[in-house]
């Protein structure tokens, strides 16, 4: 009985010593090469490239984030400029439809499901500014391509969604909008 309370405090004992790690006494990496890996600078020679350069040029057909060649900036003098775009898809049901899917991925949780502003963000009191109604009022006076460019640049403390969402789904989130204040608010379709 002795002996097996003996061996169990040196077990306990290695496995306190063991599991030690920090920057004075780091212990064994087994594969030190995986855990340290090598960076070389921008600029560095590069054994692991033919061209033995580090920095590469991109993939043939690589489109840049930033390609988007979308004219208009976060102005009020842009706005009016980005009015006069117009919708190049039709209100039916598949433009709908896809415009309800990229809404509920990336706009529900600020503009809540129906749109008007009662997101869980907001809800939920982690967000203290209630977000747009994009149903009801002013938004019907806003032209399309006003409704696009706010998603593309964003509009007082919306962050642009340029980046993340692609252009024809933007002009489908319009569209469904507009569906849905069309339903809740019986009003005309306005382009």
């Amino acid at each position: 009985m002795k002996n097996i309370f003996t061996i169990g405090l040196i077990i306990v004992f290695f496995a306190i010593v063991s599991c030690d790690r920090d920057k004075n006494n780091p212990g064994y990496d087994y594969f030190p090469d995986m855990a340290y890996s090598k960076a070389y600078e921008t600029y560095a020679p590069n054994p692991n490239f033919a061209d033995g350069k580090t920095l590469q040029m991109p993939i043939t057909e690589t489109i840049s984030r930033d390609a988007e060649n979308y004219p208009y900036k976060k102005t009020d003098e842009d706005i009016p400029k980005a009015a006069k775009l117009k919708n190049p898809f039709l209100p039916d049901n598949q433009n709908i439809s896809r415009g309800k899917l990229v809404y509920n991925t990336i706009c529900l949780q600020c503009h809540g499901e129906k749109a008007d502003g009662s997101g869980h963000l907001f809800l939920s009191g982690k967000y203290p500014y209630p977000p747009a109604d994009l149903v009801h009022g002013r938004i019907d006076m806003k032209k399309d391509g006003e409704l696009y460019h706010t998603i593309t640049v964003g509009f007082g403390i919306m962050g642009a969604h340029g980046l993340i969402v692609q252009p024809d789904d933007r002009w489908k989130i319009v569209l469904y909008l507009r569906s849905l204040a069309k339903k809740t608010n019986k009003s005309e379709y306005q382009n």
